[in-house]
């Protein structure tokens, strides 16, 4: 089901999906299973809900829980009411939470307890004038803190027509802005990416195919929902094709081998962190593993003893890597079916149909093949911008309407691209993206911290993880394990340092700006 004009929003699709794969298997959670036509008619059902509740077109509605069923009820609700879906990393904190919510003027939240998180009643402590808060509905379990529980907002939508929720979806065009994607950024506050209906459906349609999606395949969706990965590249992705849906909220490598095994799943992209756990099980040998068939990763860079493990531990036929950044719409370029496991390991592939990449130096120009430079993007999946933010806007994408990646990197003669930095001081925890001046921002409301340098360092299972570079109060002194635990109480865990090194002070240069080349040269010495 590759887009066209047909394919006017991602709720429309769904009911596309109904005619033509039936009553087939569109997803799995858990003991329950919903068929193409069952999918169609829980997001009818949540549509309704959804206009019930006031949400008016355009309206913005965060959501903020584990990867389910119900997160994909909400969001094709929320879509086909017109709403504008702000998804919300679960790993966030109130305070985290509390500004994307108010940046967004968010006029409703959907929320789940998890892992110990129950957002809304946390939320109501931090932030008790928060817009979103009056209208509040508990995805998943018990209504808890929230106003309504998912049974009793599907029953107040039996007011509203079938009719009228059809109509509704019949208004959405593929311009109309389906979600608000917030990514962290170089400022320290996050930033709410724009995207359309039409950018998602004709990106990852296009995608699934070329990664040879069909209708007898099972996709574990482990990668969370709140980013394109889990979400585009995901669910919606193999909605548009016929694949069968198993979303896992928790990663767990045990537990994913079991649900291999038992439902013969087909498909599985994610982070290296996931392919690394899996083949390193001790009861991988012990499950049957050959339904495996496509896997992308993504994110960081890949090993080829990785990506052979991939093959032949885990019966892997397709293993592709793949580049891009939730302001392309999270696809630029990718590998291709048949390429080499070196181009794999050591390249993202090739621009996507429709997009084009440059690389430039400082002024501009471009740089010649097998050079380095900065990535420029342009075509049909660059954002319409920032919300709220048009410096921002304007600041990254030109009036040529290229994209300014901040990310470094070289064409190949090919016009492969292979990735040398990652947007400036950027790291990659696990699959997430961690940025320093966000961290450092939060460290800095820890009272014992007077200043704070926050780098990227080696980690042998995560890629990465952050160190902290603290110069503490001399009134309160501290440790490295209570300068952690306070950390975990504030920020997500991802963003947690792994590392905490106290200095008397950070080295800098004329301009007073760190010097953080120093900082991991210390970091690399001492160890």
């Amino acid at each position: 089901m590759r887009y066209d004009d047909e394919f006017l929003s991602i709720p429309h699709v769904i009911r596309l999906a109904a005619e033509r794969f039936g009553d087939a298997t569109a997803l799995i959670d858990g003991d329950r299973r919903w068929t193409f036509r069952g999918l169609r008619d829980q997001m009818v059902d949540a549509v309704r809900a959804t206009i019930a509740l006031g949400i008016k077109p355009g309206d913005r509605v965060g959501l903020c829980a584990p990867n389910s069923a119900e997160w994909i009820f909400a969001a094709l609700g929320i879509h086909g009411a017109g709403g504008v879906l702000v998804p919300l990393n679960t790993r966030f904190k109130a305070q985290e939470i509390s500004y994307i919510l108010r940046k967004s003027e968010a006029a409703a939240v959907f929320a789940s307890p998890f892992l110990g998180n129950d957002y809304v009643g946390e939320l109501r402590k931090a932030d008790p004038g928060l817009p979103a808060l009056q209208r509040t509905v508990s995805v998943l379990g018990p209504q808890g803190t929230a106003d309504r529980s998912w049974n009793d907002f599907l029953g107040a939508g039996e007011g509203v027509s079938t009719s009228a929720a059809h109509e509704s979806i019949d208004r959405l065009t593929p311009d109309d802005v389906s979600d608000v994607m917030f990514t962290s950024g170089t400022t320290g506050h996050p930033k709410g990416v724009m995207l359309t209906h039409g950018q998602s459906l004709r990106a990852y349609g296009w995608m699934a195919e070329e990664y040879t999606f069909r209708e007898s395949d099972t996709f574990l969706v482990i990668p969370p929902f709140f980013h394109c990965f889990g979400y585009k590249a995901g669910w919606l992705a193999s909605l548009m094709h016929g694949v069968t849906v198993i979303p896992m909220a928790v990663f767990d490598a045990g537990r994913a081998l079991d649900l291999i095994a038992r439902e013969r799943v087909s498909i599985l992209l994610g982070p290296p962190t996931i392919f690394h756990d899996l083949v390193n099980h001790p009861a991988r040998a012990t499950h049957d593993l050959t339904s495996l068939r496509v896997s992308m990763t993504g994110g960081t860079t890949i090993p080829e003893s990785l990506i052979r493990a991939m093959k032949t531990e885990l019966s892997f036929d397709i293993v592709m890597s793949a580049y891009g950044l939730t302001e392309s719409t999270a696809l630029v370029t990718t590998t291709r079916v048949g390429d080499s496991e070196e181009t794999v390991a050591h390249t993202t592939g090739s621009a996507i149909p429709g997009v084009h990449v440059r690389i430039v130096a400082d002024d501009g120009l471009d740089v010649p093949i097998g050079l380095d430079g900065e990535i420029l993007v342009r075509g049909y999946n660059v954002t319409r911008g920032y919300w709220d933010d048009p410096d921002a806007t304007a600041s990254t994408i030109d009036a040529e309407g290229w994209l300014h990646t901040g990310d470094i990197g070289r064409l190949d003669d090919d016009g492969n691209l292979a990735i040398v930095d990652r947007k400036k001081e950027l790291y990659i925890v696990g699959g997430f993206n961690a940025y320093p001046a966000e961290i450092e921002k939060l460290l800095l409301g820890c009272e014992n911290v007077q200043q704070v340098a926050v780098i990227g360092v080696p980690d042998e299972r995560l890629g990465e993880v952050g160190c902290a570079f603290v110069v503490a109060d001399p009134e309160h002194p501290t440790t490295e394990p209570e300068i952690i635990a306070w950390a975990r109480e504030n920020m997500a865990n991802f963003k947690v340092p792994r590392h905490v090194r106290f200095v008397d002070q950070l080295p800098r240069n004329a301009s007073q700006k760190v010097l953080k080349d120093e900082l991991r040269a210390s970091f690399t010495a001492v160890g």
